[in-house]
């Protein structure tokens, strides 16, 4: 794990966008990091629909989306608002 790459346990819920909503940090610049809500329910294999599941569903692959959040970034795999987005 490259250690420039930081990741704060904070996490949420982004409606608007259908996906859970995380962070990285590198080099001081926060980096806004998503993945959908259907990608963590096809990892979890269950049809999630409390937000406190859904949550707690990304917290058990937690260290699976941040390695590909962290390669996305290595890889500046940015879209067009300059956010990541893993799957």
């Amino acid at each position: 794990m490259n250690q420039t790459i930081i990741f704060p346990d904070h996490q949420d819920i982004d409606k608007d966008k259908h996906a859970v909503c995380f962070h990285a940090q590198q080099s001081g610049a926060l980096i806004v990091c998503y993945v959908s809500i259907d990608d963590i329910r096809k990892r979890q294999h269950e049809a999630l629909v409390v937000e406190e599941a859904i949550l707690a569903a990304f917290d058990q692959h937690r260290f699976d989306f941040e390695d590909l959040a962290e390669e996305a970034i290595e890889e500046e795999n940015f879209n067009d608002q300059g956010e990541i987005w893993v799957r």
